[in-house]
């Protein structure tokens, strides 16, 4: 008989795949889990713990734009970084501090907000969108409000400038608007090291910083949105904001990779 000839009745049966006990039981309680506050607060202080390791065993690159100028929130700003170059940044907001930072509302954003606020960030969360529209369904507009009268009290603010899950590296509207009303400027700010692990499929590039190399940090000019900017000028800041944050990220990996 060929191949050909072979009913289905004829096939031989595929094994039936058994999980472990082990594995069984992690698929009854990983849910659980992650939905767990200790659980959460367990990981958000290894994860913190993890940042301030990173930070500690990475030589500041000559070069870098002077850090202590950098997530001060006395001096006013509203200071933006690109999604998935971000992770190391909170290890950097000066010791005593809270700086009023934007994180998204998605379950997603949880544990990285409760890991930034042990590291001196003050989690406002909401999203800003590229529109009036999204922001609101974000919650955008109410995290914009709350990051102005920080502002408005003198204080710094900081927010990841492109939009989730949007084109990565390229400036929303939302801290655009931000300048706006508040009148303040926005400081883009880039950190880079030399020893990483990029997170090739993730939509953003997310780059996982790690320890025992060095460290680049650069920063864009301040970018001041007046007031009165109508729509055709707040999209050309918008540029002018991606444009000038991408000329510091790519500065930043040049100063961590330099072996000179």
């Amino acid at each position: 008989m060929s191949v050909g000839d072979m009913s289905a009745e004829d096939e031989a049966p595929q094994p039936v795949r058994k999980r472990s006990p082990i594995g069984r039981l992690w698929r009854k309680i990983r849910k659980p889990l992650a939905q767990s506050t200790v659980v959460k607060n367990l990981l958000a202080s290894a994860i913190a713990s993890g940042l301030r390791f990173v930070k500690a065993t990475n030589r500041i690159a000559p070069g870098s734009d002077p850090v202590d100028s950098f997530l001060d929130v006395r001096s006013n700003n509203i200071y933006v970084l690109w999604h998935g170059q971000h992770l190391l940044a909170p290890a950097f907001v000066p010791k005593g501090q809270r700086l009023p930072t934007m994180f998204s509302r998605s379950a997603d954003a949880e544990l990285n907000a409760l890991a930034a606020s042990r590291l001196g960030l003050e989690p406002v969360r909401g999203s800003g969108g590229r529109d009036g529209k999204h922001s609101i369904e974000k919650g955008g507009a109410r995290a914009l409000i709350a990051l102005k009268k920080a502002l408005d009290q003198g204080k710094s603010v900081c927010m990841i400038a492109d939009i989730p899950h949007g084109t990565p590296r390229e400036a929303g509207l939302g801290v655009i608007t931000l300048s706006r009303i508040s009148g303040r400027p926005i400081v883009g700010v880039a950190f880079a090291t030399s020893r990483r692990k990029v997170l090739e499929k993730s939509w953003d590039k997310t780059t996982i910083n790690l320890p025992f190399g060095s460290c680049g940090i650069a920063s864009t000019e301040e970018i001041q949105v007046p007031a009165g900017a109508s729509e055709a000028e707040m999209e050309d800041y918008r540029r002018r904001l991606t444009d000038a944050l991408n000329v510091a990220t790519k500065r930043a990996y040049s100063l961590a990779d330099d072996r000179t």
